[in-house]
């Protein structure tokens, strides 16, 4: 299990912040969570203000995709 990002992100990178091992990514209008790096600390979901943070069980299918098909196109948020 890993954490999913939806399209609610406004990317105020609060998520970011409290990830442990760094597993957003930055895109233009929203972050993604590499689901390869992921722990499923499951901090990033309690601290997200947008409730755009879920855990892929239950994650729409295409948000899931999403995030892993973004991930190793975008830059790490955290440098």
């Amino acid at each position: 299990m890993v954490s999913v990002v939806n399209d609610s992100c406004v990317k105020c990178r609060t998520c970011v912040d409290v990830c442990p091992v760094d597993a957003f990514r930055e895109g233009d209008s929203m972050l993604v969570i590499d689901p390869e790096e992921c722990i499923d600390c499951g901090v990033c979901i309690s601290e997200c203000p947008e409730e755009a943070i879920c855990s892929d069980s239950d994650a729409d299918e295409k948000w899931i995709k999403f995030n892993a098909e973004k991930a190793p196109e975008w830059p790490n948020a955290a440098e």
